[in-house]
């Protein structure tokens, strides 16, 4: 059983620990409000540049003249997982959920015989993902010194796959965040980016009787847009991941404060208890003693 001292240095640490996971609690909650709204501005110019991408792919069909970007390389052996989590811990299972559901989908496509490679984005992804796949990485980028997301950062990260992709290192890119849903919720979702794929059919149901003629033809602006899109892909998918780190580590930081007052509660009890023993104890010998003279 320990004694006093040891019980009250305990207490004293804890809530320590309690004023620093409050302090952080706080810090999550204010940084979660500036990227939330980035993630909730961003979406609507992300849904309709894919639909408008849709449309165009739609109507570029399988004429044998798109883009490679779009079309694909015709193979499907050799896939780039791009594992983008955050750069820094005590935010709950956001990193883990991430990584578990990056590795899941890896260890299928190897179990089919496919070539996987893997990118990283951020720290605690390269980390979790190096102990079982450090022979797959080719890539690792780092935002440590990234204070908030910006449209460059995703630029370069694209540049980096597109070049990537140029010169025939890998067949088809996934995407692996996590979706902003709301503060005790995040989503881990995996979304292919090259070849591009769009998901047109809301969009063709709602405009079935429009028109478009393009200038110059569809083609030509896929050509130049899809390495746009990759980027705005890119760029949403920071914008949701840097949310959902913050209002993770706010869930995270509160339970942890929760916990951290019933365990000082549960010390405090302890501590009483030991002590009203002690002086117990002492009334005892000092009654035993008084008899005896």
């Amino acid at each position: 059983m320990p004694n006093l001292k040891d019980l009250k240095n305990r207490i004293s640490s804890v809530k320590s620990t309690r004023k620093i996971t409050k302090a952080m609690q706080m810090v999550a909650a204010a940084k979660l409000r500036r990227a939330q709204d980035a993630a909730e501005q961003a979406r609507p110019y992300t849904e309709r540049f894919n639909a408008v991408m849709g449309a165009l792919a739609a109507s570029v069909g399988d004429s044998g003249t798109a883009p490679t970007l779009l079309a694909g390389t015709g193979s499907d052996q050799t896939q780039l997982l791009i594992v983008m989590t955050s750069e820094r811990g005590l935010c709950g299972g956001f990193n883990a959920n991430i990584a578990k559901l990056a590795k899941q989908h890896a260890d299928r496509l190897r179990g089919e015989g496919k070539t996987v490679k893997v990118l990283t984005v951020g720290k605690k992804g390269r980390d979790s993902m190096k102990r079982d796949y450090g022979g797959m990485f080719v890539g690792h980028v780092d935002m440590t010194d990234v204070k908030r997301v910006g449209y460059a950062d995703a630029q370069n990260i694209a540049r980096d796959v597109l070049a990537r992709f140029d010169a025939g290192e890998f067949d088809v890119a996934t995407l692996f965040y996590s979706e902003f849903v709301n503060v005790v919720s995040q989503k881990p979702t995996a979304q292919q980016i090259i070849p591009a794929a769009y998901d047109t059919a809301e969009d063709e149901t709602d405009n079935a009787s429009t028109l478009y003629d393009y200038e110059p033809n569809e083609e030509a602006i896929l050509a130049d847009l899809l390495p746009r899109g990759v980027a705005t892909q890119i760029f949403a998918a920071l914008l949701e991941n840097a949310a959902s780190e913050q209002g993770a580590r706010m869930s995270a930081m509160d339970n942890a404060t929760r916990n951290a007052g019933d365990m000082i509660e549960q010390l405090t009890i302890e501590y009483n208890r030991s002590r009203q023993a002690v002086i117990t104890n002492e009334l005892i010998e000092i009654i035993s003693g008084a008899e005896a003279l």
